[in-house]
C-alpha cells in the first residue's frame, strides 16, 4: 500500500504548477551586451508560458512560448508575435521551466534578449526555487507520441519514438580535441534535470566569438557566461563543471526548445548533433500529422 507521502508526491506531479511569488533578476544579453531586467510572475491554469516585452508600448507586446512562433534559430531560439515583437535566447529559461515542472508563468523582460546569466539554466532554476511552486487545481497536460517521427537537417538528425515516459539520448561530434564525440542519456525523474543538466554552460570557440563581435554579435559573451575553447584548450580558469559538459548543454537546449510544444512530451528522443533549427523542425514534424500525437491528462 502506498504511504501518504508517496500519494502526495504522485498527486503533485499530476497537477499543473505555477510559481508562488514573483521574482526578478538582472543580467547581460549575450549578443547585445546590454543590461536586461527579467521578472517571473504567477499565471492561471491553462495559460501556459507568456513573454511580455515591457519596453514595447503601443502595440501587442505579448508572445506565447510556442514552436509556431519561432522566427530564428541561429545562435539561440527567437520567438516573434504577429506585430513582429520578438524575444530571443529563450532556451535556457524554457529548459529551467521544464525541469522545475512549471506549466504556467508570465515572463516580463525589458529588452529583446533574455539575460545569459552564467550560460546555463542554473540561475533560472534558483530563481524558480526561491519563488516557490504553487500546485494548481487542474491536471497537467502531456503530449503523447503515437508513432515514430524522424527529421534530418544537414548532418543532424532526430528520431522521436513512443514511450510511457520521457527520455533523451543525445550525441555530439566536433572537430576539436577538447570536445570530440560525446553521448549522454537522460531520463526524466525527480531532480534529474537540476542534478545532471541545469549547470551545463553554453560553449564556443574563441575565433568564432571574435568573428561574431565584428558582426555586432556576442558583445556580452565572456568567460563568465560560456565555456570558451581556443587551440584545443579550455580558457576558463575553473575548467568544466561536468566532464561531458558540452553534450549536456546541447541536451539542455533541446529540452528548452521542445518545451515550446506547449506541454511536456511522453516520448523517447534520439538526437545526433542537436541544434535549435532541427529541434524546431522536429516539433513541426510532430504536429504536422494528427495521428502522430495526442494530448493526455
Amino acid at each position: 500500500m502506498l504511504g501518504y507521502n508517496r500519494i502526495k508526491e504522485i498527486y503533485i506531479t499530476m497537477m499543473q504548477r505555477t510559481i508562488k511569488n514573483s521574482i526578478s533578476c538582472l543580467g547581460i544579453g549575450v549578443h547585445s551586451g546590454a543590461l536586461v531586467s527579467l521578472s517571473l510572475y504567477p499565471a492561471p491554469v491553462d495559460s501556459g508560458i507568456t513573454f511580455i516585452r515591457t519596453d514595447i508600448k503601443g502595440k501587442n507586446n505579448k508572445i506565447k512560448a510556442n514552436y509556431n512562433l519561432v522566427s530564428r534559430t541561429r545562435l539561440g531560439t527567437t520567438i516573434q508575435n504577429n506585430d513582429l515583437v520578438e524575444v530571443s535566447t529563450i532556451e535556457h529559461l524554457m529548459a529551467a521551466l521544464w525541469g522545475c515542472q512549471i506549466d504556467n508563468v508570465i515572463v516580463e523582460i525589458d529588452a529583446s534578449e533574455l539575460p545569459i546569466m552564467d550560460g546555463s539554466s542554473g540561475h533560472f532554476v534558483f530563481m524558480i526555487e526561491c519563488a516557490g511552486t504553487k500546485i494548481q487545481d487542474k491536471p497537467r497536460k502531456y503530449i503523447e507520441i503515437l508513432k515514430e517521427i524522424s527529421v534530418q537537417e544537414g548532418d543532424s538528425s532526430i528520431l522521436i519514438s513512443p514511450s510511457n515516459h520521457f527520455s533523451v539520448d543525445a550525441e555530439i561530434n566536433y572537430n576539436s580535441k577538447v570536445i570530440s564525440s560525446q553521448n549522454f542519456k537522460f531520463s526524466d525523474c525527480k531532480d534529474a534535470f537540476k542534478r545532471e543538466l541545469a549547470k551545463a554552460r553554453t560553449f564556443g570557440f574563441k575565433e568564432e566569438a571574435e568573428m561574431l563581435r565584428k558582426n555586432g554579435l556576442a558583445k556580452g559573451a565572456s568567460l563568465d557566461n560560456a565555456v570558451v575553447i581556443s587551440d584545443d584548450k579550455i580558457l576558463n580558469a575553473d575548467g568544466l563543471r561536468y566532464e561531458d559538459e558540452f553534450v549536456r548543454h546541447k541536451l539542455l537546449d533541446l529540452l528548452g526548445d521542445f518545451y515550446l510544444a506547449g506541454a511536456p512530451l511522453k516520448a523517447h528522443i534520439k538526437s545526433f548533433k542537436p541544434g535549435h533549427a532541427i529541434n524546431n523542425k522536429a516539433l513541426h514534424a510532430i504536429f504536422a500529422e494528427q495521428d502522430s500525437w495526442q494530448v493526455i491528462q
